[in-house]
């Protein structure tokens, strides 16, 4: 029984037809096409889906970004629902990113390997079948809300995820927001915990109110009540004026409270009782006042384990979870993790002023196998340091200085020649020699997708020279 029908677009035939014979000692059952135009003619032929003795509709398009005529981005406009993967041979792969925005559901870099390949295209079916059944099974309410969160392009209050545990955590702030209630915030360090914070103040009724921001862990601890809570003058040593403490400054507005679990005890005791109470007491002072403030805590630590160590107040804790966000680290955030890449590195050139740079695919693979255990923060500095210390505007794994050995994928060797004799590596090594006379090392890299030392490791493994320039 066929695995699903693909329709393979690309107008050069000898990949065409490798691709083709892989894909069908698959199971699954292969059209081809050379052009657009080739295409569009057989997507015409396809049967009505309304229809239920329609014969078998394509379940994946299959097509090279360079096309004759009009170009493979236009299969995405023809497709009517069938997902499409798009081919590119192109280093920067910005025209295959700038395809799946456009609703391409993947891109491959050429040459590909062949378990790659066939990875990508069970993703790809598998994925629509998965986004099939859930559409069916969802009201419009929900449909129309995940829609919102997934298209927008800044993310939910600039907080960019499309994995589930992302919109789960958009659905509830969403939720919390427009309360006045306490809010946990967990999460690792590194995975964005202010920015959540400053979403529930944004979409608050309090956003006309200030916000105002403590990390707990950088105060010092004989210096954190009079900051919270602010002091009289000559309360003691060096307290020569009264100060507002920031609690009152956040009146009528937020107070975040970052790393709450670094809070000493006797600070504990004076916060609970304005979560209790409502009021503050200034240090030194014998008078209490009145304040109107949302408290959002957040922390990296365990506080239910704290608290049975005797070093977190239980009855805080229970005071601080009424809610409780959980963000997921990015090691979880699956294909979250090379669109964050990818944006970071588009933040990243244009605050240095920069032309676009672009990820090898080698980076790519290592930038999803790394475990990121400084999350996001981690990947914004590992990002900003690779595009400085790059020799060109290709990021390659070395530039991102990350501990993580990547598998080699491209050109490998697969163990199954295709039938026909031509394996990846003969691929790699016919491009270069039809177009090195043509082409610099650095263009030819750019088209096959890697770096100038990966070429040049690729030509001294197979015994490909360089092409002798002669002196005039």
């Amino acid at each position: 029984m066929s695995q699903g029908q693909i329709l393979i677009v690309e107008d050069e035939e000898i990949i065409r037809a490798s691709l083709r014979r892989l894909l069908e000692r698959q199971g699954y059952g292969v059209t081809e096409a050379g052009s657009v135009h080739e295409a569009e003619t057989l997507l015409r032929q396809q049967p009505d889906l309304q229809k239920p003795e329609a014969s078998e509709k394509f379940a994946l398009i299959i097509s090279d970004l360079r096309l004759p005529g009009k170009p493979g981005t236009e299969m995405i406009n023809l497709a009517n629902g069938i997902p499409v993967l798009i081919m590119t041979s192109y280093a920067s792969l910005n025209s295959a990113v700038s395809t799946m925005k456009q609703g391409a559901v993947d891109y491959i870099a050429k040459p590909f390997d062949h378990a790659e390949m066939l990875q990508r295209v069970a993703e790809a079916i598998e994925k629509q079948s998965n986004l099939n059944a859930e559409s069916s099974a969802k009201t419009n309410a929900e449909a129309m809300d995940n829609e919102h969160l997934s298209n927008s392009e800044n993310g939910f209050n600039g907080i960019l995820g499309q994995c589930d545990g992302m919109h789960l955590l958009f659905r509830q702030i969403k939720k919390v927001a427009p309360t006045d209630a306490t809010v946990l915030i967990q999460g690792e360090s590194g995975t964005g915990k202010e920015l959540v914070a400053k979403a529930i103040h944004e979409n608050s009724r309090r956003i006309n109110g200030p916000m105002i921001s403590v990390n707990c862990a950088a105060i010092p601890e004989t210096l954190i009540e009079s900051e919270l809570f602010g002091h009289e003058k000559g309360s003691f040593t060096g307290a020569t004026a009264a100060r507002t403490g920031l609690i009152e400054a956040a009146n009528g507005g937020t107070l975040f409270l970052d790393e709450i679990g670094e809070l000493p005890l006797e600070a504990q005791a004076r916060l609970l009782r304005v979560l209790q109470e409502g009021e503050i007491r200034r240090v030194g002072s014998v008078q209490s006042q009145s304040v109107n403030v949302r408290l959002i805590a957040a922390t990296h630590r365990n506080l239910r384990q704290l608290s049975s160590q005797n070093e977190f107040r239980e009855d805080l804790y229970y005071r601080l979870k009424v809610v409780e966000l959980r963000i997921p680290p990015l090691r979880e955030r699956g294909n979250d993790i090379l669109m964050l890449a990818e944006k970071l590195l588009a933040k990243t050139c244009k605050k240095m002023d920069l032309e676009l740079f672009s990820l090898a695919p080698e980076t790519m693979a290592a930038i999803s196998q790394y475990q990121w255990p400084g999350n996001v923060r981690e990947m914004e500095h590992a990002i900003e340091r690779a595009v400085i210390l790059s020799e060109d505007n290709i990021i390659t794994p070395e530039n991102l200085d990350i501990d993580v050995r990547v598998k080699q994928t491209l050109f490998r060797q697969d163990s199954e020649e295709l039938q026909d004799g031509l394996t990846l590596e003969d691929y790699f090594q016919r491009f270069v020699l039809e177009h090195q006379d043509q082409m610099t090392e650095t263009e030819l890299a750019q088209k096959l997708g890697i770096s100038r030392k990966t070429l040049w490791e690729r030509r001294q493994r197979l015994g490909i020279p360089r092409k002798k320039t002669t002196a005039t």
